[in-house]
């Protein structure tokens, strides 16, 4: 088991807090489908959509491995404090009037970024990916988050067992104290980690099938993605590096198989 029962659980935990909070503001969005602060999805037909998303992630790798390169923290920290602050506002706006949610943003930002702890740090990000979520949830659809999930899932092996590119950026984040997602510590200098994007992806996926097919099914997938999360932290191995991204995705569609039988 790479951690103990107590930390798995708390892992479980936060990633369904996080996907209960997410399809709240995806529903949001999906009745009203404004941005605060004029902010602009892109233009994109949902048939294609994914296309887009996969330059960005393609883009924002290489520009990571550039930073860790020449180590340049103060660059990652400015860019990480935009990208947080964003994504914050994007998802506070779907509880508040929009300048409360931007000073919130800048708030949990500040203590992220600045005056780093592990309380800031983990409850921004269980709304961080709610405001990507709120983004891309409406330009997506079932064939384009489908066809996303499968590229990120084979892109998460290829980094993680073969380039090993994902495990150099995970511990560049987490030395400079900018870890995008969630980052638990506990004993001696051990911490518990899970990705951002092993958060974010699957919520994706669940946000679609809110728009498609209801809250009560978005919730069944959000669940067995957790499962599978389960599954993979108990049968793995300490000190390993593992994708969690193939095993999430199938978590994703067992859940969403499951939705079309009840």
């Amino acid at each position: 088991m790479k951690h103990t029962v107590k930390v798995t659980a708390l892992i479980f935990l936060l990633f369904m807090t996080a996907h209960i909070i997410g399809l709240f503001v995806t529903n949001s969005y999906l009745v009203d489908e404004v941005l605060p602060m004029g902010i602009e999805r892109p233009e994109v037909s949902e048939e294609v959509s994914y296309i887009p998303i996969i330059i960005a992630i393609i883009i924002a790798t290489a520009i990571i491995l550039l930073l860790i390169k020449f180590n340049a923290f103060k660059i990652w920290k400015a860019w990480f404090f935009m990208a947080v602050t964003y994504a914050l506002l994007i998802s506070f706006s779907a509880f508040v009037q929009q300048y409360i949610a931007l000073f919130m943003a800048l708030t949990f930002a500040i203590f992220k970024v600045l005056r780093p702890n592990m309380w800031a740090h983990n409850i921004s990000e269980l709304f961080i990916y709610s405001g990507l979520a709120g983004v891309f949830v409406p330009i997506l659809n079932l064939m384009s988050i489908g066809i996303l999930l499968i590229v990120i899932s084979v892109y998460d092996i290829i980094a993680v067992w073969k380039t090993k590119h994902m495990v150099k950026m995970a511990k560049f984040q987490t030395e400079s104290k900018l870890f995008a997602g969630l980052l638990i510590p506990y004993d001696k200098n051990k911490f518990a980690i899970l990705g951002g994007g092993d958060i974010g992806f699957p919520l994706l996926f669940s946000g679609v099938i809110l728009k498609t097919s209801g809250m009560f099914e978005a919730m069944i997938v959000s669940l067995f993605a957790g499962i599978a999360l389960v599954l993979l932290l108990t049968f793995s191995k300490k000190k390993k590096f593992y994708p969690a991204m193939p095993f999430l995705t199938a978590g994703c569609l067992v859940g969403w198989l499951i939705t079309l039988l009840v």
